[in-house]
């Protein structure tokens, strides 16, 4: 049985898919017809599987069938997602679920609609040789590299003793991994480990979602007033988004072919790693019953508890203010 619609959430909108070869924005984007409305979506981060659903949404047509003329801005280090969605320069972009509460804070009037990663891929690598059995053993010996200003590291902090490890600045790569046994990292599961395995090593990882702390991740967001005045616009989007991570965890080979120009830097066979760790993160029992992207708001509340307890933001917002149910009948 599917989830009741919560009526406290201030907007709730219907997709009905397949109904009509025309999208909900109206005459003009049949398929097959002129290109429609433009639709900007940034992204947080550089062209990689983390983001291949919305390329197979864009490349195989799932936007288009919308009536959406979408382009995908590919981010980076330092690029302000929030700022731009909120301040109307994109329609919508992708954010980490504690980034959007952390930045709700500050006053940035932006919501959820579409939650691409259930379990976070937020990271602890360490030598599978050290036959570390438990994340709380990462923090007993050895080096371990890692941003301890970050809301999942302070959540650690909570959780486990630090006093049996030395901590040293994360900054990126696998290099020193590859030469110290006894060193680890923080990483991404679709990342990191997978450089290090293909460079002979022998990586081995701790989600940190296990010890509690689950943000969704590469969240799409919009801003408030776009929801509130525009619906079936976020709707359709949101169908389109779901379709084409449908298409990626089906098969990601041909979106994968496109990320490998987009991005020389990840060939096919790390492309083709990184899609297949990520698919159990992203479709889940929930999904299979729910849509792919769907959320809840006891998530929600949860990470806002969090936030608010490790003292990063003053209060923990009600969920009705941090994302919006999209209902798929």
């Amino acid at each position: 049985m599917r989830l009741v619609d919560i009526c406290a959430i201030f907007v709730s909108v219907c997709v009905v898919v397949g109904c009509s070869k025309k999208s909900a924005l109206g005459a003009g984007s049949a398929e097959g017809g002129a290109l429609g409305t433009k639709v900007t979506l940034a992204l947080n981060w550089v062209p990689e599987p983390e983001f291949g659903g919305f390329y197979a949404a864009r490349e195989e047509g799932a936007y288009r069938r919308q009536g959406f003329d979408v382009e995908i801005r590919g981010g980076g280090a330092g690029v302000p997602v929030i700022q731009m969605v909120a301040t109307g320069r994109v329609d919508f972009g992708t954010v980490g679920g504690d980034e959007l509460l952390t930045a709700r804070a500050r006053g940035a009037d932006v919501v959820a609609v579409f939650a691409t990663f259930q379990t976070s891929p937020q990271g602890i690598m360490v030598h599978a040789s050290r036959g570390l059995k438990e994340l709380r053993e990462v923090f007993q010996s050895g080096t371990l590299a890692i941003e301890p200003g970050l809301a999942y590291a302070a959540y650690l902090k909570t959780q486990f003793a630090w006093d049996g490890v030395q901590i040293v600045p994360y900054d990126g790569g696998v290099a020193r991994f590859l030469t110290d046994p006894n060193f680890g990292q923080q990483c991404y599961i679709t990342s990191e480990p997978i450089a290090a395995k293909r460079q002979g090593g022998d990586p081995q990882v701790f989600l940190v979602a296990d010890a509690g702390y689950n943000p969704y991740g590469t969240v799409v967001v919009a801003r408030r007033e776009l929801v509130t005045d525009k619906p079936e616009m976020v709707a359709a989007f949101v169908a389109a988004t779901a379709e084409g991570w449908r298409n990626y965890v089906g098969d990601p080979r041909p979106t994968n072919a496109l990320l490998s120009r987009l991005n020389p830097s990840m060939d096919a066979e790390t492309l083709e790693a990184a899609a297949e760790a990520q698919k159990s993160l992203i479709e889940t029992e929930f999904t299979r019953r729910e849509g792919l992207g769907a959320m809840i708001p006891e998530r929600w509340q949860t990470l806002a508890g969090q936030l608010a307890d490790l003292k990063m933001i003053d209060e923990a917002p009600p969920p009705s203010q941090v994302f919006v149910h999209v209902s798929r009948r």
